[in-house]
């Protein structure tokens, strides 16, 4: 195990594991889990990516994340169509 020294400014990620069937149920619960915490400052929602067990290295965008001025991002799935949108349509 790493220790890091608290002192110098770093950026940390969490990582945490779910098991789910599919590639299309992983998405749907990352996006739910998001939206949900979507209120903490912490949360990066546009960096939210998923990967298969044992391929942490191939990761795949849960959301657009296109700048969309403002400082806002998108929050459609990546490749949407149609226009970007700072909120999920109801």
């Amino acid at each position: 195990m790493t220790v890091f020294d608290e002192s110098e400014p770093s950026r940390f990620v969490v990582h945490l594991t779910v098991r789910v069937a599919d590639l299309s149920a992983a998405h749907v619960f990352a996006r739910a889990v998001t939206r949900s915490l979507s209120y903490l400052p912490e949360l990066v929602l546009g960096e939210t990516t998923l990967s298969a067990e044992g391929l942490p290295n191939v990761q795949h965008q849960v959301f657009c994340d296109r700048l969309l001025g403002n400082g806002r991002r998108c929050v459609l799935r990546p490749a949407h169509y149609g226009d970007c949108a700072r909120r999920l349509p109801r």
